[in-house]
């Protein structure tokens, strides 16, 4: 899903610069740019009549446009595809951000659902966008351990817990009193046993698992089941209200687009799906031709995780004029960081 590449001639080295001078002020300005600003900018040494002619055959090749009768220009989506593949270069987060957020997820306990709320936080303020980190979630959950704990002499708490850190619970009620030494027992043999295994496999496991065992090997099946049949994990949303107070979004409709991507569930569902089975950072700019419901918003997405084993999406989501280079090289350091901590505490 990565941006397709543009087509069409090859731009000259002066045309590729004022056109990077243009995305670069657009985004931080929001303003039309004027032949004059980007003449002023760019060392080239030449007036700003020879720079505007040169924005006009921009704007004839698709790169460019202007809004209303305005003389400065602003870029389309295919100038932002071209900023992005051509023209940006490889950035990186500052070390000292980076060591800064790599203490923030090192000073929480390891807990799945603590690093993806703090993953959010982090992906909007330093992305400067509106955040979704995609729970992990794999083609077919697989089992890591359970715990039974007793709760009262008839009631057992089941603790199930996936590759990828999902922990299911569930309260037993069983027919007669119980010990938490047997109860130990009973999940050190299924912990032995289970290990790895598909719901899919544990069900075929069950006519071996006699009395007791083979009831919770049941329910953990049953558990792991629905989790499979669920089609996407929770969502964590930061910076959303930053997002919509950028000028693009201020009618309905821009505020709609965000949104949908955000909260609603086929089309999210569906690019989230892309990005699992993808590697590297994914870029999509006014949805690439394929979702004209996304036209006025560009996503900055990565899958972190083990994409055998368990695979979640973090990302961005922010107008067209967005800040590139910082979101691509934030979502990409977060989802490295993320991946590795689940590898050292979940998937290992």
């Amino acid at each position: 899903m990565r941006s397709q590449q543009g087509q069409g001639e090859t731009l000259t080295p002066r045309q590729q610069k004022i056109l990077a001078l243009v995305v670069r002020n657009y985004v931080e300005t929001a303003q039309p740019v004027s032949s004059r600003a980007v003449a002023e900018q760019s060392g080239l040494g030449v007036s700003p009549a020879t720079v505007r002619n040169e924005m006009a055959r921009l704007e004839e090749l698709g790169y460019l446009t202007h809004p209303h009768t305005s003389a400065g220009r602003v870029p389309t989506e295919r100038g932002y595809r071209y900023f992005v593949q051509q023209l940006m270069g490889r950035a990186q987060l500052p070390l000292s951000e980076r060591r800064t957020i790599s203490h923030q997820f090192h000073q929480v306990r390891p807990d799945l659902e603590q690093w993806m709320r703090l993953a959010a936080a982090i992906l909007a303020r330093a992305g400067r966008g509106a955040s979704l980190v995609a729970a992990p979630k794999s083609p077919a959950s697989r089992f890591k351990h359970l715990e039974l704990i007793s709760l009262r002499e008839t009631h057992v708490l089941l603790v199930l817990v996936l590759l990828g850190g999902v922990v299911r619970q569930q309260v037993l009620v069983l027919n007669q009193p119980t010990d938490q030494a047997w109860l130990s027992m009973v999940a050190n043999r299924l912990n032995d046993a289970l290990k790895g295994l598909t719901a899919q496999d544990i069900r075929g496991l069950l006519p071996g698992l006699e009395g007791f065992d083979g009831q919770v090997a049941s329910l953990v099946a049953t558990a792991m089941e629905r989790y499979d049949a669920h089609e996407m994990g929770q969502v964590y949303h930061a910076g959303v209200e930053e997002v919509l107070a950028q000028p693009e979004f201020s009618d309905v409709e821009g505020i709609r687009q965000v949104l949908q991507i955000l909260e609603g569930q086929t089309i999210l569902s569906q690019i989230l799906d892309e990005v699992r089975r993808a590697g590297g950072v994914q870029v999509l700019i006014g949805g690439e031709g394929r979702w004209e419901e996304l036209s006025e918003v560009s996503l900055v997405l990565s899958r972190y995780g083990d994409a055998e084993a368990a695979a979640g999406v973090l990302g961005l989501v922010g107008p067209m004029r967005m800040p590139y280079a910082r979101a691509i090289s934030a979502v990409q350091y977060v989802s490295t960081l993320l991946s590795d901590l689940l590898r050292e505490f979940y998937l290992g």
